[in-house]
Formats: structure tokens, sequence, C-alpha cells
């Protein structure tokens, strides 16, 4: 009788351990910083209806999550703000080519003080300081580069132009009156308190804000993080992106 008691007993205990350990897992994202809050929401979301999975989240500029991935950084998905620091991840077989999609699209606005009569592209050639993002690493400054160039702006703006090293810094920059204005993503002006947007760069000028998100090699092998990105195409998800200004087709 006694030794069937502890048998029981250590069947009991290993079931309880090996259940507890599925069901509560940790899935680390990186996130392009455009994307902040609403990812925030969304990983809340995904928590709520799975109380076991916590999430280790990593905010920066596309570029500079794509390079920590390159060098070792622990990611099971990520989220970037265009596709060409995806496609540099997938030539390094980084991320997993099967689970790589489309979650969401934007588009770029300049902001500036209300009251400031900037209404176009040729307009900003007359302020003294202009933010982008540093097109070297940060999707929106490529972004506003390319409206730049395509306006024929670019030598014009050359001596201007302050780079900063995501869109929520150069958002920052505008609001605290640090540059005359700056070049962001629609769904960041959506939350400025002390600028407004004052003109929407014409689509023509720019490719079309994309943001791909895919499940990185280790992420893959990470059942939560697979149910979570499974879990980007639900209803619910797009919902929240639309509550943040996102367009998701």
């Amino acid at each position: 009788m006694k030794n069937w008691t502890i048998k029981l007993f250590l069947a009991v205990f290993c079931f309880v351990f090996l259940t507890g350990t599925a069901l509560a897992g940790e899935i680390k994202i990186s996130v392009a910083a455009s994307l902040t809050d609403a990812v925030t929401d969304i990983s809340k979301e995904f928590t709520k209806k799975n109380p076991g999975v916590s999430f280790q989240r990593n905010f920066a500029s596309s570029g500079a999550l794509a390079k920590q991935i390159a060098n070792g950084a622990p990611c099971d998905v990520y989220f970037s703000a265009n596709v060409e620091w995806m496609d540099f991840l997938k030539e390094k077989n980084l991320v997993d080519a099967r689970h790589v999609s489309t979650f969401a699209f934007n588009e770029v606005v300049f902001v500036g003080k209300p009251g400031l009569k900037v209404s176009g592209m040729q307009d900003v050639v007359k302020l003294g300081k202009v933010a982008i993002g540093s097109p070297k690493s940060v999707p929106a400054g490529q972004y506003a580069m390319e409206a730049i160039k395509s306006a024929g702006l670019e030598k014009q703006l050359e001596k201007k132009l302050v780079m900063a090293r995501d869109v929520r810094e150069c958002l920052m920059y505008a609001e605290r009156g640090e540059v005359d204005g700056s070049f962001v993503y629609k769904t960041d002006a959506m939350m400025a308190k002390n600028v407004k947007i004052l003109f929407a760069v014409p689509q023509n000028y720019y490719s079309r804000v994309t943001y791909p998100v895919a499940l990185t090699a280790a992420g893959s092998k990470n059942a939560e993080a697979v149910a979570f990105y499974n879990f980007l195409k639900t209803a619910d998800v797009k919902k929240i992106l639309a509550k943040y200004g996102f367009a998701v087709k």
C-alpha cells in the first residue's frame, strides 16, 4: 500500500510538473518602434487567452533589431517596418521562410507645430531643421528619403536634416521643438500631443510602407511562438491594428 501511494504521488507530481511546463512559456519578440503600442496590446490580448504565456519585448528600429538577431540576440518573432530588413535575415537563414507574412501597412506624413505654414513637400525646404529616421537603419527614414528624392529636394534639404535613431525619437524631436518638423508614420502622428499632421506625403513619392512579420529559426521550434504567430492573423488582431491607424490590406 505504501509503495502504491508513493507511485501515485510521483505520477501526479510528474503530470502537474510537465503540464505546467507545457502551458508556461516565454515568447521573445523584436518589434519595429512604430508598432510599439499596437503589438503591446496584441501581446496582452494573447496572454489573456493564454495565461501561462509571458512576453519579452524588444522595441527599436527594424535595422537595429535585425542586426541584433544576426549577432545572436534571442528572438522568436520579428516585426519589421520594411521588407528589406526581413530579407536581410532571410538571406542569413535566421527566419523561417515558411512563416513570413505581411502584417500591416502605414503611411508617411509630415508633422509640425499647429500654425506652421507647411502644406506640401516644397514647403519643407523653407524650414530650418527637419527630422527623419536615419535611413541606414530606420525604415521610416528610408521612406522619407525616398520621398525627398522623388520630390527633387535632396540637395536643398541635405544640411537641414536631423537623423533620429527610430521613428519615435523623430516624433519626439518635433514634439519638443528641437526641429521645425518631422517625417513620421501616420500612426505615430496620431498619438502626438504637441504637433499635428501638416500634410500626408504623396504615396507616389515612396514605396508603400509594409510591415512583414516572421518566426525566426528559433521561434519555429517554440510552440508558444508558433501559436502567437498564428494569432496575428485573427480578427481580434486586425481590430487592434485598426484602432492604432494601421491598414491591414
